[in-house]
């Protein structure tokens, strides 16, 4: 079993911003691969796909960002599902627009959401896949990330949710050693 977690905030004013990027991936892998996020438990609205026998669990947390971890950890144990078989998607500052990284484990970079799924269960060695959102060093951090994208944005942003989606599809079947070096 796996438990694949997309960050964001919970609320129809958040649900269009660049620090919804992970729940805005999550629901194009579940138009993907026709699931919905049905069931609510442990803080987070999540849907449950099978595939060749295997339970995967797709999940969007219903805390805050910050608080993203409580989720993630009720699930984890809920589940009795292990740190090798989680995966998170969110935003990043950091990278460009439109860029995806996929990293193994390390720091959470600032990112609130998964420094508090760091904290909660006490190692960085976690599955990420990174989204870009870019940064604009003229908006405080807080409005900008809470901001909406432009039409010019949007397109560039979608082209990454869609390369994302297919990193986590192609997840499900390879290890992510190999989805790191075909996305990445």
């Amino acid at each position: 079993m796996k438990l694949i977690v997309g960050l964001g905030n919970p609320g129809m004013e958040y649900s269009k911003t660049r620090h919804n990027a992970g729940f805005l991936l999550m629901d194009r892998v579940a138009e993907k691969l026709g699931f919905s996020f049905d069931k609510n438990k442990c803080k987070a609205l999540y849907g449950i796909y099978r595939k060749n026998g295997e339970k995967y669990i797709f999940a969007k947390p219903q805390t805050y960002m910050n608080l993203s971890g409580e989720a993630v950890r009720g699930l984890m144990k809920f589940y009795d599902i292990s740190e090798e078989d989680l995966l998170v998607i969110h935003d990043d500052l950091d990278l460009p627009l439109g860029k995806i990284r996929l990293r193994r484990q390390g720091s959470s970079g600032g990112q609130k959401g998964m420094g508090n799924i760091i904290d909660l269960l006490g190692t960085q060695k976690i599955d990420r896949i990174r989204i870009g959102i870019s940064n604009d060093k003229t908006i405080d951090t807080k409005d900008y990330v809470l901001g909406r994208f432009s039409k010019e944005e949007m397109k560039v942003f979608e082209e990454a949710i869609e390369k994302a989606a297919d990193a986590v599809i192609y997840s499900l079947d390879h290890p992510f050693e190999e989805v790191m070096s075909r996305f990445n």
